[in-house]
């Protein structure tokens, strides 16, 4: 299977004994912290159905009322404005993007916010969920070499999908989107929420890779000076990940087993 590193990676000079990393090796790293939505469950899919069912309709009828064109909720938006991003951080891009005024009234805001979270438990709750096979024997691979790991996601709904999915038990540090509320952590792209779980493992950064599939979860590993940087391309695009910053990009984790 095809690894897609960055222009970095193609130099005439080896990676050397000391700085295994930069050739991709996570399995030299201290610290694993990973993504929840599309790295370690496929949840994404229920989440692009919930903001489509959100948005979809909801523009169709901002049109109406104020009388103008509004271009209609695509794929592209989920990626650009949503993917990777706190729930009501979402919902305040998405609607800036059409430049509606809403954007700024939190109560819509909120609102909305809500509307999404419902249709998405609805749906966890009915059709369950079950984790990616590759990411699950990476975990097992870290447990075997003794590499600490996290999980760091915007989401508020981190554990109950977890639980979901029969490895909640596994993760003894989860850092989601209650946390960012409780320690005021700003959301990626900002690195805070990985770096907050990166000391909450005992380590810093240079000891941890991080592992993504939206870009601002990359943009957000590659401020905070990771080690590695692992994209996932579950449909955001290998080139838009490369240039928020990953290192390598995968379409499944077990290519780097």
């Amino acid at each position: 299977m095809l690894i897609t590193m960055s222009r970095e990676f193609f130099t005439d000079e080896k990676p050397t004994a000391a700085d295994p990393l930069k050739a991709g090796h996570w399995q030299e790293c201290q610290g694993l912290l990973l993504d929840l939505d599309g790295v370690i469950t496929p949840t994404l899919d229920i989440h692009k159905r919930a903001w489509h069912n959100l948005f979809a309709p909801y523009l169709e009828k901002r049109a109406a009322e104020l009388g103008r064109d509004i271009a209609p909720y695509t794929l592209e938006d989920y990626h650009k404005y949503v993917d990777g991003r706190h729930r009501l951080d979402g919902v305040r891009e998405m609607l800036r993007s059409r430049s509606l005024p809403e954007a700024e009234d939190a109560v819509v805001v909120e609102k909305l916010g809500l509307q999404k979270n419902d249709e998405f438990l609805r749906t966890l709750h009915t059709e369950g969920i079950t984790a990616y096979p590759g990411t699950v024997a990476m975990l097992d691979a870290a447990d075997k070499l003794g590499i600490r790991y996290a999980v760091v996601s915007p989401s508020r709904n981190t554990r109950p999908v977890l639980k979901a999915a029969g490895l909640l038990s596994r993760f003894k540090i989860i850092v989601d989107g209650n946390t960012a509320i409780d320690q005021n952590l700003p959301g990626k792209p900002a690195p805070d929420t990985y770096l907050h779980a990166a000391q909450l493992l005992g380590l810093s950064a240079p000891d941890c890779v991080v592992v993504e599939d939206a870009t601002s979860g990359v943009a957000a590993g590659r401020a905070g000076n990771f080690a590695l940087v692992i994209g996932v391309d579950r449909g955001t695009g290998e080139q838009e990940l490369l240039e928020a910053g990953a290192d390598l990009v995968v379409t499944d984790l077990a290519e780097v087993l």
